[in-house]
């Protein structure tokens, strides 16, 4: 057998071994593959069944959130009713008596209205809000509410100046609307210290109806601007009198003006206060 051939099956034999060895290595690493994979499926469905796990934890602190919201809101009207009650036979009783009275009205009002954002967050997360549309004098509806407001802000010796055109029509979901200037009358009212002005105004545009609440508080700073919508979102300025904010309040107002498919803006300057402006549609 000459060299060349000797060399060819050499090369051959050389060649076979280190396919085989490569082979060997590549079911070896296919093995360890295999097994990883097998060993990542069994983590994606423990990690799914945990997801699974937490989203039905979530779900059920939502409903429990959203009974006992419910369920408190009845007897904390009864109580906040029997308050005003008090309130307008408030000769006979002491001054201490009178500012006990005006602290319950305060935190009865405040619970309120913490319920109220609470369970408007679960309608909205859950299955949204359905809109009811009928005829309104919107210009009546913010007079009401500006003469509910006047008791709670009389408390912090705060005046609310309300100011119409003429009287405005339209077409929208009343309940709806009372919660957006509710919304926005309670925070100026909680962000303004005593002695302070509120200004509601309500006018008729070309482009639409223009409502605006306007407060003498201590105005938000542009960092802060920048998340005021968002939910749970915790601001510098603190309310002036203690009272408690679940951060929902603005993430609701801006919400329901998109649903109501309005819109609205802040305009604010620090040391001088706030304007919220919501615009909505104009309706025959």
């Amino acid at each position: 057998m000459n060299f060349p051939i000797v060399l060819l099956i050499s090369l051959l034999v050389i060649a076979i071994a280190w396919l085989g060895h490569t082979i060997i290595k590549l079911k070896a690493k296919n093995r360890i593959i295999t097994l990883q994979g097998n060993e990542i499926e069994r983590q994606l469905l423990e990690l799914n069944k945990k997801s699974e796990e937490l989203k039905e934890i979530v779900h059920q602190n939502q409903q429990i959130i959203s009974l006992v919201s419910h369920d408190l809101k009845g007897p904390f009207n009864r109580i906040f009713a029997l308050v005003q009650l008090l309130n307008l036979t408030s000769q006979n009783l002491s001054d201490e008596q009178r500012e006990y009275m005006d602290k319950i009205h305060q935190i009865v009002a405040d619970g309120l209205g913490m319920m109220r954002n609470l369970l408007d967050n679960r309608k909205l997360e859950d299955k949204g809000i359905t809109i009811l549309h009928e005829k309104l004098n919107l210009s009546s509806l913010l007079q009401t509410l500006v003469k509910n407001y006047e008791i709670l802000a009389s408390k912090k010796k705060i005046a609310i100046h309300y100011q119409s055109d003429a009287t405005v029509m339209l077409e929208s979901d009343k309940s709806y609307l009372n919660r957006i200037f509710e919304n926005l009358l309670s925070n100026a009212l909680k962000f303004s210290e005593s002695g302070k002005n509120i200004y509601v105004s309500l006018s008729e545009r070309a482009s639409g109806i223009e409502v605006s609440v306007r407060d003498e508080g201590p105005g938000i700073p542009p960092e802060d601007q920048l998340k005021l919508y968002h939910k749970f979102q915790r601001l510098t300025a603190r309310p002036t009198a203690g009272e408690s904010s679940t951060g929902l309040g603005l993430w609701i107002v801006k919400s329901v003006v998109e649903k109501l498919e309005g819109t609205i803006d802040c305009e604010s300057e620090e040391g001088v206060g706030s304007t919220f402006t919501v615009r909505l549609k104009r309706t025959n």
